[in-house]
């Protein structure tokens, strides 16, 4: 047996996928808690003891990793403007798998090193000034973050002209510095590959050791990639196809999880009705967004705050039953559900989260008057006409009401101006496979494809 084995270090849970690559079959797949605080390999173990092993033993010809354990790959980005090389610096860093904590713009201030010292980010991602455009608030952002008490890594993804310089000054007190290309050469036009793909190397090289991750790397090949990061490459094989496998097009992945929901769509995003004009900054292809108030356990308080009476009237509960819920996820985050009731509100929390999170990757419908009469401008993508939306995450695997949660992700005609999917055609993935596959696709793509079109399960 070919044996490759993949591993996903969560938040909440290790998971581990074994695959037989010359039969392009799951040989197994399972859960354990992870245990970042003692030692990773202590739930990767206990995970992989629920596999039968075969006589002659395992033999894994691969044995690759993705993490999002212990917070995940946490940023801070800073820019210029911030509808323009802010917002393209955290667009970078989210393409890059991290949950952004903070985006600033135009020159740092005092109070937010003070906001970057308690967010306790992992990288800084420093950008300012199209190439030959301002240099003045790259250089003294720089020398601003050599006031802070403490060394962090820090990618620079500004104006070229004086990125270097900036580079200099930061690495008195900060390492490692990286320069990475512009993420906004000009106005307008975005290019984050660059800072991307500087942003995992930082993560692979500094990151894995200070979250005890390295522990499992001397049982594995390599940590390759934060968790999200890995999920939006499955998407986009999926999507995109490889060679002569071809994919299924646009889609969109919502992922929800123990701290987060995490939305991929795979999608031009283009205006689906004439008269529409586009605004703001072009919007990627693979585009990710991550919510870090909509979680189903760790982010539960938060997720009940964010929905408001949605979740109240969806239930039919009073605010004492749903704290006695919200008790019990706080108690243990790796509970699973007991009773009909704890079901029934996993469902609604799962629903929410969905909705929320959603709502907030799509695009958006404004109505502009102008001289000649009313006109519709769109910000973001439109995703109604989009075919295909794709759930993963516990509440969706181990629910019997999957269907339920996900119709969060479809268009609300109450709400005509939030430019949802429509009439999508809805899959799960019941083996948890999505962030293994993208592991997959550095080693084996069109494997890979072939295996999500064989396991993704249709709604």
């Amino acid at each position: 047996m070919q044996a490759v084995l993949l591993i996903d270090f969560g938040s909440t849970y290790t998971k581990v996928t074994i695959v037989d690559l010359a039969r392009e079959e799951i040989v197994g797949t399972a859960r354990a808690g992870t245990t970042i605080e003692t030692n990773i390999m202590e739930g990767l173990n206990a995970a992989l003891a629920q596999i039968p092993e075969p006589g002659e033993g395992w033999n894994f010809v691969r044995k690759l990793a993705c993490s999002s354990a212990a917070g995940g790959l946490k940023m801070i980005a800073s820019g210029l403007v911030k509808e323009l090389t802010a917002e393209a610096a955290r667009r970078a860093a989210l393409g890059a798998g991290a949950r952004v904590l903070q985006v600033f713009s135009y020159e740092l201030t005092l109070q937010d090193l003070d906001k970057i010292i308690a967010s306790k980010p992992d990288i800084l991602l420093l950008a300012g000034g199209t190439d030959g455009g301002n240099k003045e608030v790259l250089l003294k952002n720089a020398e601003m973050l050599c006031a802070l008490p403490i060394s962090l890594p820090v990618v620079i993804a500004g104006n070229k002209a004086v990125a270097a310089q900036a580079a200099d000054i930061l690495k008195t007190q900060h390492q490692p510095v990286v320069v990475a290309d512009n993420v906004m050469p000009e106005l307008g036009v975005l290019s984050v590959e660059s800072a991307r793909l500087a942003i995992r190397d930082v993560f692979l090289t500094h990151i894995i050791q200070s979250k005890g991750l390295d522990k499992a790397e001397q049982f594995l090949e390599r940590i390759l990639m934060p968790t999200p990061a890995a999920v939006l490459a499955a998407a986009e094989l999926l999507a995109q196809g490889h060679g002569s496998e071809r994919g299924m097009g646009e889609l969109m992945v919502v992922d929800v999880g123990g701290a987060t929901t995490d939305v991929h769509s795979l999608a031009k995003g283009d205006p689906s009705k004439p008269s529409v004009m586009l605004k703001g900054l072009p919007e990627p292809y693979a585009k990710r967004t991550v919510e870090g108030d909509l979680g189903m356990r760790y982010s539960a308080e938060a997720l009940v705050e964010a929905s408001g009476r949605r979740l109240f009237d969806y239930l039919g509960w009073t605010e004492e039953q749903v704290a006695c819920q919200l008790g019990l996820c706080k108690e243990d985050p790796w509970r699973v559900p007991q009773t009909k009731e704890e079901a029934k509100f996993d469902v609604a929390m799962g629903r929410m989260a969905v909705g929320l999170a959603v709502d907030r990757h799509v695009g958006t419908l404004e109505v502009v008057y102008t001289p000649f009469g009313a006109t519709y401008v769109q910000h973001g993508k439109d995703l109604t006409p989009l075919p295909v939306v794709i759930g993963t995450g516990g509440v969706l695997l181990y629910h019997p009401d999957a269907l339920e949660i996900l119709q969060g992700a479809v268009f609300n005609p109450a709400e005509p101006t939030v430019l949802k999917p429509q009439n999508p055609v809805f899959y799960l993935d019941k083996e948890y496979i999505l962030a293994a596959m993208g592991l997959l696709r550095e080693v084996a793509p069109q494997v890979a494809l072939r295996m999500m079109k064989k396991y993704l399960v249709k709604l």
